[in-house]
């Protein structure tokens, strides 16, 4: 085992999916030797079972797996940093896996050595970025794990929907104008309109509602969008705004 510098891999598990048994069994041997737990999945949808019982660290993903392809599941494993590992070297191939949610992208054959130090910089960096989560009520956002959860449960958002509610959370005590709002996600979801604004985050209320069973999502009037802390059964809405979704969005205008 590697000791340099202490060791990362100590409690850390990573999943390595990949169809070709040689490669998948190198890869395992060397993580093992550094102390990674390892897990093994041989398909695509093996991997989504797999992550239904298990939380690995990382997970390195190779492309041409049988049934559904790495590319087809990369986007339900956004909440776990995934290295693609594949024999296709296509710039343009490489900057949509990135797009999609890998965190790094590695060419075959591989250098095991790349390999182990690509994973270490990934979890160091996860590890520094661990403070950042940002909690509201039930609601919890990881920046560095892009998920999203609310009472535990993962909500799958957009990216337009993922970086607005990040803003409304980095700002939860503020209300939030479409201006401000759309500067501020400008970098995250250049395509996003603010003719489309209103229709994002109405997309973005009913999620948050199906797993939470509140509306965490206030339109104030004339101003902008704030969230709010959920009101108890019973208990007036003291922002005077709560009613049919269609009312509230209708005083943001």
């Amino acid at each position: 085992m590697n000791e340099t510098c202490g060791n990362p891999a100590a409690g850390m598990t990573v999943a390595v999916v990949d169809d070709d048994p040689d490669i998948g069994n190198m890869l395992q041997q060397v993580l093992k030797q550094e102390g990674y737990r390892v897990l093994r999945a041989y398909s695509g949808s093996e991997a989504l079972l797999l992550m239904e019982r298990e939380s690995p660290d990382l997970i390195l993903l190779d492309l041409m797996l049988p049934g559904m392809s790495g590319s087809d599941i990369l986007p339900r494993l956004c909440h776990i940093p995934t290295i693609v590992l594949s024999a296709r070297s296509d710039p343009e191939e490489k900057v949509n896996l990135l797009m999609s949610g890998a965190v790094d992208y590695v060419t075959k054959p591989c250098y095991p050595r790349e390999v182990l130090a690509r994973i270490r910089l990934q979890l160091e960096h996860r590890a520094r970025r661990k403070g950042s989560v940002l909690q509201f009520d039930m609601i919890t956002l990881d920046p560095e794990r892009r998920i999203v959860t609310v009472a535990g449960q993962p909500v799958h958002l957009t990216r337009t929907e993922y970086a607005i509610l990040k803003v409304l959370m980095t700002n939860a005590r503020l209300v939030i104008s479409r201006d401000r709002m759309m500067a501020a996600i400008e970098e995250d979801t250049p395509d996003c309109e603010e003719s489309s604004l209103k229709v994002h985050i109405a997309h973005l209320r009913n999620k948050l509602r199906q797993c939470g069973g509140q509306d965490y999502i206030e339109a104030v009037w004339g101003i902008g969008y704030k969230l709010k802390a959920p009101v108890a059964a019973g208990q007036p809405d003291a922002s005077g705004l709560q009613g049919s979704e269609g009312q509230t969005e209708s005083t943001a205008e």
